[in-house]
């Protein structure tokens, strides 16, 4: 957070920095890394949650299907 703020105090006196002069220009870049490692971490820490569920689900609507099937079979007289 330090280096945040003395690169802003540098932009802010009017340096060039890397060749950008503009405050505004330098806090969208950090924001844009900032916010590209944060997605990155929440996608690393949530990789594969909710896994059992969706395994609970698909038998859920396997027996639903099975059970379907019998009452269409029953109504028709199949």
């Amino acid at each position: 957070m330090l280096s945040l703020y003395i690169l802003w105090e540098i932009c802010k006196e009017g340096a060039d920095v890397l060749g950008i002069d503009d405050p505004w220009i330098w806090g969208v870049y950090i924001l844009c890394i900032l916010s590209t490692v944060l997605c990155v971490s929440y996608g690393i820490a949530n990789w594969n949650k909710g896994e059992e569920l969706e395994k609970q689900e698909i038998m859920e609507e396997a027996s639903w299907e099975a059970q379907e099937l019998e009452m269409q079979e029953k109504e028709l007289g199949m």
